[in-house]
């Protein structure tokens, strides 16, 4: 039963959103599991502490996730205001769209630790692919 659970290939988003190694999708990228813990919000290991894969696979290599961030809270910000829409609604009579703007804003303040390392884990997964046969190829 062990073995067809290691077997398994654990889910893409579930190991985005858990921060997972992209390559065997179960080690830990960041050396702490709370984003919130602010001083050691980025510390990430090095390798792979499950596969070895190297994190950063050049120097400079996370500048790119800038633009992942920004995608995550354009597309957070369009949900929500979709939401906000359709449940609350939208009048120029009135300061609804200002109530939208600053309970948007204070969400992305608060979600913006956990937004930063999601990026992190999207970049990685667009230059690292997974491979069920890391084990396999690390014995060779």
């Amino acid at each position: 039963m062990c073995d067809e659970k290691m077997d398994q290939k654990p889910g893409y988003i579930w190991s985005l959103l858990h921060h997972k190694c992209a390559r065997c999708r179960t080690g830990d990228m960041f050396k702490t599991k709370n984003a919130y813990k602010l001083k050691q919000l980025m510390k990430m290991y090095d390798k792979c502490p499950v596969c070895d894969q190297r994190m950063e696979l050049e120097v400079g290599f996370y500048y790119g996730t800038g633009y992942v961030s920004y995608a995550l809270t354009v597309a957070f910000s369009v949900t929500t205001f979709v939401a906000w829409w359709i449940v609350i609604g939208m009048s120029v009579n009135d300061n609804r769209f200002f109530w939208w703007l600053g309970s948007n804003i204070a969400l992305l303040v608060f979600l913006q630790p956990y937004l930063m390392r999601l990026s992190r884990a999207i970049w990685l997964s667009f230059f690292v692919r997974f491979n069920p046969n890391w084990r396999a190829r690390e014995e060779s």
